[in-house]
């Protein structure tokens, strides 16, 4: 008789709908696990989007708690990406059975603190390096008091995160990511598991596409700053046309693109309208401020994009790089967008993304990985 395979899986967030770079890891891991035949019991931190039906179809069982927001989950000495997810209830919760527990982000491990906890099978998904990441995002923001914020976050995780890198076997969703926790923080178990994407396929139109495109969650300060540095910097002297296109833009950023020449400004476009974009673009420009976890943007771009011109914070990482043209500086990316613009994408070029995607993010074989870390 073959044993079911139970799990409990904590995310800091509701994983469905996946309309954000956040969400495929999550979402499709659940996915290649219900395929794999593992039987999931879903933990969802719940604030600001709504209650999932559809979770069900891949869950055993679903369950909610409500995240202490604003100054109730503050705290002095954790970060707020944690102390505003502790929940008693949850913790009873995962008492009742011994099964493994997968924990989606640093953001929902404070039970590694909790002594009733010691002995269980305890797996931290990485999706980024958390305390860098909120470095730079304090780097990017212009808001002195969210700049305070990201600063003091920052500092709180580094202490935090190197507590608990031992406590607990940490996945990571990128090389680098890894060999950070290994060199920098002396994590002794740790390994690394490509993203769950849910992309399966490259379907790029051959060709020749219709304008430069940078895309993301323009709410996001490190992508807010990527589309002004691309608008002053690179396309401040050339007549290419350029789209900017993303969730949540800030009059600010709108008001300045409307006023360049050659620039088209789409706020919050819904998924096939984004999708429809990236594929008619023919240069996805992909600059990044933020060299941890993968950019799920840039996934996107190499399955379903044409010309993909990235820096090395983009790339680093992820095995990706024969697939992208890389840039550093504005004339580095100004030279490649002259030389790329009216460069057909060929077949050639899609055999090679699709091998290696394929060898590099292939779900059925990551789960086989990650089920093997668990049991």
């Amino acid at each position: 008789m073959i044993l079911e395979k139970h799990i409990h899986i904590v995310c800091f967030d509701i994983p469905y709908p996946v309309d954000h770079g956040g969400f495929f890891d999550l979402f499709y891991k659940l996915v290649a696990l219900k395929k794999a035949g593992v039987k999931i019991h879903l933990h969802c931190f719940e604030y600001g989007r709504s209650q999932q039906p559809t979770l069900l179809d891949y869950c055993e069982t679903v369950r909610y708690y409500h995240r202490q927001s604003g100054h109730k989950g503050f705290s002095h000495k954790i970060p707020y990406i944690v102390s505003s997810r502790i929940n008693q209830s949850l913790f009873e919760e995962l008492l009742k059975d011994s099964h493994p527990i997968l924990l989606e982000g640093i953001h929902c491990t404070y039970l590694l603190q909790d002594d009733r906890f010691r002995e269980r099978k305890i797996i931290v998904r990485l999706h980024n390096v958390e305390h860098l990441y909120y470095d730079r995002l304090a780097r990017s923001c212009t808001d002195m008091m969210k700049k305070m914020y990201y600063w003091n976050e920052s500092r709180l995780l580094k202490k935090y995160e190197k507590s608990i890198a031992n406590k607990a076997i940490i996945l990571t969703v990128s090389e680098s990511d890894a060999t950070h926790y290994r060199q920098e923080l002396g994590a002794t178990k740790v390994a690394y598991i490509p993203v769950f994407s849910g992309f399966d396929k490259v379907k790029v139109q051959n060709g020749i596409g219709f304008f430069c495109l940078y895309h993301g969650n323009l709410s996001v300060p490190e992508n807010e700053k990527a589309a002004y540095w691309l608008l002053e910097e690179v396309f401040n002297d050339i007549k290419t046309p350029f789209v900017i296109a993303g969730k949540n833009p800030s009059k600010k950023l709108q008001h300045f693109a409307e006023h360049q020449s050659s620039t088209c400004m789409v706020a919050n476009p819904g998924w096939d309208e984004m999708q429809d974009m990236i594929g008619k673009a023919q240069i996805n420009l992909i600059p990044s401020f933020n060299n941890t976890g993968v950019k799920l943007k840039l996934l996107n771009v190499l399955y379903h994009g044409r010309h993909c011109v990235v820096n090395n914070a983009s790339i680093k990482g992820t095995g990706l790089e024969s697939a992208c043209y890389s840039a550093e500086t504005p004339e580095d990316f100004k030279s490649l967008i002259l030389q790329l613009y009216h460069q057909p994408f060929g077949e050639e070029e899609i055999i090679l993304r699709q091998h290696l995607l394929e060898n590099t993010y292939n779900s059925d074989n990551d789960v086989k990985k990650l089920i093997t870390w668990i049991w």
